[in-house]
């Protein structure tokens, strides 16, 4: 069943007087794309799996401030892409070992919601794992700007940076990101 955006509305208005089976159907249009988006920056399947849960109970009990001037998907995401940088920022903060290198072969056997391009297709299996290996401010740009599709502005303000540092910031990471796959052809 496809829900359309009146079928979503209607949806959202009964999630608002609380109903739970309304509420769960969002969860489940909703839920695979927001812990893709999480995954993507946190790059652990139980800790994008908590900060999804959150951030549907947070929309649930602060639907009231969806205007509807955007998508309630966009809305959504953009929740969670603030959450996950907000975890991933504090996890930085207090790490003494890089993540990647200590716990990279852990994620990677770990079973999470892959999205179904990523599983049929070797060529965007690798880009994936070639981005993975891109420093940790490269890597949230280049995914907040090509996978998950926001703009520069919206990505200055997601990392509290100024538009400059992000232009040269993604510049920057395409670059490397471009050098590492054509080390990879050669």
């Amino acid at each position: 069943m496809t829900l359309t955006t009146t079928h979503i509305d209607e949806l959202l208005d009964k999630c608002r007087l609380g109903d739970e089976r309304a509420q769960m159907m969002v969860y489940k249009k909703y839920s695979k794309a927001m812990f893709n988006a999480a995954y993507r920056i946190v790059k652990h399947s139980a800790e994008a799996e908590d900060i999804m849960q959150e951030c549907f109970l947070k929309a649930f009990t602060k639907l009231d401030t969806y205007e509807g001037t955007s998508t309630f998907g966009a809305w959504l995401k953009k929740i969670v892409v603030n959450q996950s940088i907000n975890v991933y920022n504090k996890k930085i903060k207090y790490q003494e070992v890089s993540y990647n290198d200590q716990f990279k072969n852990a994620v990677d056997d770990e079973s999470g919601i892959a999205s179904d391009e990523e599983e049929k297709n070797p060529k965007v299996k690798m880009i994936l794992k070639t981005l993975d290996s891109l420093k940790e401010n490269y890597r949230v740009a280049l995914t907040l700007h090509l996978i998950e599709g926001y703009d520069y502005e919206e990505i200055c303000e997601i990392l509290n940076i100024s538009y400059a540092n992000c232009r040269t910031t993604i510049s920057r990471a395409k670059e490397s990101l471009r050098k590492k796959l054509m080390s990879y052809e050669n």
